[in-house]
């Protein structure tokens, strides 16, 4: 039991319960006040002429009433587990009173143009109480998503904030020893790719759409290999091409010195990940990047984007190298 109201938010899981089964309640009720004036059997489909497919009345209420619970259970119950994302539990709560609302109202709209109506083959969907019904699901389902208040409980992502926080105050300098950079290509260099590629690739989708899409795939990635992210701190360097896919992971004990400076991308091999004589390279473009010197005798060329980014990880290098030779190691 403890961990069933650790793990679900009972505030929430109560409105998703009840919530669904009120207004399945109050659709059978409504269908029931409007009994004497509709047609045995009552429509379930219609086309241009009118109706096309029937069943009893009973059957259509129950039915009616068992889908609107279900859909609002299926929606709402994406609201309930505390672990997830809070923003997504709004949108799944406002969607969950969107879908209710807007089944309920499409029954509804069935059932109201069949009233008065002595033979349901000459029913049609009463097309007001579909747009009202729509409309006020739509935009009460937006009034929920901003409204629901997620309760406050204690997640895994706030233990780890934890953990960071005290680390920080066991060592204040910890925040100047790291620094997370992207760093990508000029702009006009995606524009040459697109030209060079996605444009060719959609005329020849027409005839081979297979080869067009090859083709846009291979664009892509290309594309990808001119992104990097880096990363510094006290452990070392890491490098990650298209932000996700590591090619340097660098100890900061291998590493002997680091510089900024400007490079050419051609005395490096070129642009992209490199390996080039004794130098390892990962540029996204000529320009500032950090020179940076290993034990091995091999030296390191990273991309920065600016001097002034350049500067700063050089000099935080630097630093989580010396304290790596002093054997000064970061907080666990």
């Amino acid at each position: 039991m403890g961990w069933f109201r650790d793990s679900l938010d009972l505030r929430a899981l109560r409105f998703a319960v009840a919530f669904p089964l009120l207004l399945a309640a109050a659709f059978a009720v409504c269908a029931w006040l409007l009994r004497a004036d509709l047609p045995e059997p009552v429509a379930i489909a219609w086309d241009t002429r009118g109706g096309t497919a029937f069943v009893p009345f009973g059957i259509y209420v129950l039915a009616g009433a068992l889908l609107i619970t279900a859909v609002g259970w299926v929606v709402f119950a994406q609201a309930v587990p505390i672990s997830r994302p809070i923003i997504m539990r709004r949108i799944m709560m406002g969607l969950g009173l969107m879908t209710s609302l807007f089944t309920t109202s499409v029954l509804a709209a069935g059932i109201v143009g069949q009233a008065g109506v002595a033979d349901a083959r000459d029913s049609h969907v009463d097309a007001t109480v579909l747009a009202l019904g729509s409309g006020a699901a739509l935009s009460l389902g937006v009034v929920m998503s901003f409204a629901f208040k997620p309760d406050a409980r204690w997640t895994p992502e706030d233990d780890r904030a934890l953990a960071r926080e005290f680390d920080l105050h066991e060592d204040p300098l910890l925040a100047e020893d790291s620094m997370k950079l992207w760093v990508h290509a000029r702009s006009s260099v995606f524009v040459m790719i697109c030209v060079a590629s996605l444009f060719p690739a959609a005329l020849i989708a027409v005839a081979l759409p297979w080869l067009g899409a090859l083709l846009a795939v291979v664009a892509a990635v290309g594309a990808g290999f001119l992104f990097a992210r880096v990363r510094a701190d006290r452990r070392g360097l890491r490098v990650f091409v298209a932000g996700a896919l590591r090619v340097l992971d660098v100890p900061a004990a291998d590493i002997t010195g680091a510089t900024a400076a400007d490079v050419k991308a051609a005395d490096f091999g070129g642009w992209g990940f490199r390996h080039h004589g004794g130098s390892t390279a990962m540029l996204v473009s000529s320009g500032p990047a950090v020179l940076v010197n290993r034990r091995n005798g091999r030296r390191i060329a990273l991309s920065a984007g600016t001097h002034d980014a350049a500067a700063r990880l050089a000099w935080i290098l630097n630093r989580v190298a010396a304290r790596a030779q002093r054997e000064e190691q970061p907080p666990q």
